[in-house]
């Protein structure tokens, strides 16, 4: 609860107009119930006219007293809340935009974006409920006993000891509404997880007909959620159930005694009648008030799952602004361990890249190629050695000035669903459409690009499927081109073309190339033959270095590997 109350702090203003609403709701609610004394005993009984002139006018003002500022009262309550959503849902993502790459390794997309959407409504439903509680019915619960001490006491302590009856009854069901409604919103997560892969491979689905198995996928996690949300619902049912019992049970002894004292003298008929009033309209907040408990319960279990992401540290900026490279990238002893796997990903690798020169690396897969360039724009950060750029340790540098030098292309095309222009602006923000075309012819790209409907400004779809493989990949390296970085990284930047579209490609990145020091990963041993260096990797570790004659006289893994792929 104290975390909860957290969240309201920085609104405290828009809080206290919560609670001065509230307040002027439960009075009119309390006076209504005071008010039926008068009418009772001085208009029915006695007939005075002043009474009943007067008191049809102060119902009247009662009712829209009541319904204005209850309007004020809500619209806070959900302004609030949508603010505190707001404001939550901006941070999680600011939070989770800046995690490492291992933390999305580890956290489906799915569950990532059940978090920011579902559990995020979640919290804000909750809290709006159980401000309404909380100032609404809290207020009309201590108005309206106010007028039941008034009008007798004696009946009025029945009423508080059934309270503490009640509200016991009710803790104890509601910490397992709360181990369900934390269930419950896991099994959201892994739905939003077999959707996310479901429409993010619908090609591969229809390739292997597999639209039965993941309709049974969906199906499965869809019925386990319908399960733990009718738990909580019959949870919550018998909640209500148990106060109306409870209340039922309160309400038919007070009339009983109240309705003997009336008889016997002891109250008047306004009094008996205006504390019955108070008493029956008492039960219905005690009731919502008693169901708020449920609601923080679920409020918390959510947000214990926003703040298991908050919580993970993320990304180490840096401190080091790093200028650019001029002499030479060095990785020293490197080694690298992937949380939860028990051997290394490399073991103790050590290399010096001059600038300029082009660096290619081959190996079988699984052999630390990719864990060891993605180490270089810190990706990941090396287990233990250093990786250093003209002497200084990259770890110590702002993540700015390092990625800022470095540009990636890779077999993993990723392009946004916006236009050409766009996409490759996002080298470099606010570059010109000069500057942009430039690139796009560099990169082979402008020939086609200008054949589409809407040229540059042709909106490409969901991760550029609107373009082929090959024009994917000329978009990207159009994108490095105009990023203009003095380091570049190639992954398998061609492996997944056809001839034809190689043939283009490779054109446009030896335009990439061109006076940058670059680092390339290919299992196509013709795409590295003209690199300065070849370094052989197994199981994480250099076996061989050198250039591809050299390599070919040693007849050693690189000979192998090139007698392999001439066959």
């Amino acid at each position: 609860m104290v975390a909860l109350l957290r969240l309201v702090k920085p609104y405290w203003i828009r809080v206290l107009g919560i609670i001065a609403s509230s307040l002027v709701v439960s009075g009119s609610t309390a006076a209504m119930a005071g008010a039926i004394k008068y009418y009772i005993d001085d208009v029915l009984i006695k007939g005075d006219a002043f009474f009943m002139a007067m008191l049809p006018f102060a119902f009247v003002g009662l009712f829209i007293a009541k319904g204005v500022f209850m309007f004020f009262q809500t619209y806070l309550s959900r302004a609030t809340g949508l603010k505190i959503i707001r404001d939550i849902r901006t941070r999680l993502y600011n939070h989770i935009v800046s995690m490492p790459l291992g933390f999305f390794h580890k956290n489906p997309s799915g569950s990532l974006i059940s978090r920011l959407l579902n559990d995020a409504q979640n919290l804000q439903g909750n809290l709006i409920d159980i401000a309404k509680g909380i100032f609404v019915e809290g207020f009309t619960v201590i108005a309206l006993l106010g007028v039941a001490f008034w009008r007798r006491w004696d009946l009025a302590l029945i009423t508080i000891v059934v309270l503490p009856v009640s509200f016991y009854g009710v803790r104890r069901l509601v910490k397992r509404i709360k181990s369900v409604a934390r269930g419950s919103q896991v099994r959201i997560s892994n739905l939003t997880d077999v959707m996310t892969e479901t429409f993010g491979a619908m090609k591969i689905i229809k390739a292997f007909l597999l639209e039965g198995e993941r309709k049974s996928a969906f199906e499965d996690e869809n019925r386990n959620h319908y399960r733990l949300e009718m738990k909580s619902g019959r949870l919550s049912a018998f909640v209500s159930l148990l106060m109306d019992v409870v209340a039922g049970a309160g309400i038919g002894f007070i009339i009983w005694y109240g309705g003997y004292l009336a008889s016997h003298g002891q109250m008047t008929p306004g009094d008996f009648t205006s504390y019955i009033a108070a008493t029956m309209l008492v039960f219905t907040p005690m009731k919502r008030l008693a169901e708020v408990q449920a609601k923080v319960y679920q409020a918390m279990a959510a947000y214990e799952r926003i703040i298991g992401v908050l919580n993970q540290p993320q990304e180490q900026f840096g401190t080091i602004e790093l200028p650019q490279i001029r002499k030479r990238i060095e990785f020293d002893n490197v080694r690298l361990r992937y949380e939860g796997v028990e051997n290394d990903a490399l073991g103790g690798v050590s290399l010096s890249v001059r600038y300029g020169e082009m660096i290619a690396f081959v190996g079988q897969s699984g052999a630390g190629k990719t864990s060891l360039v993605d180490l270089i724009p810190r990706f990941f950060r090396p287990t233990s050695g250093r990786i250093l750029i003209d002497g200084q340790d990259t770890t110590e540098a702002t993540l700015s000035s390092l990625r800022r030098q470095i540009g990636l292309v890779s077999q993993e095309i990723i392009l946004f669903d916006d236009t050409v222009a766009n996409n490759i602006a996002m080298g470099r923000p606010g570059a010109s459409r000069d500057e942009i075309i430039a690139a796009a012819k560099a990169a082979n790209a402008h020939d086609f690009i200008i054949e589409l409907p809407g040229g540059y400004e042709t909106r490409i779809g969901e991760r550029g499927v609107m373009l082929s493989g090959g024009q994917r990949q000329r978009i990207s390296i159009a994108r490095a081109l105009l990023k203009n970085p003095p380091i570049l990284i190639l992954d398998e930047a061609t492996s997944a073309l056809d001839t034809a579209s190689e043939i283009a490609v490779q054109s446009a990145l030896e335009n990439l190339m061109e006076n940058r020091t670059t680092f390339v990963i290919a299992h196509r041993l013709s795409t590295v033959r003209r690199a300065d260096r070849i370094v052989v990797m197994e199981r994480g570790k250099i076996i061989e270095s050198g250039t591809h004659d050299e390599l070919i006289a040693r007849g050693g893994a690189y000979a192998g590997l090139h007698r392999v792929q001439l066959r």
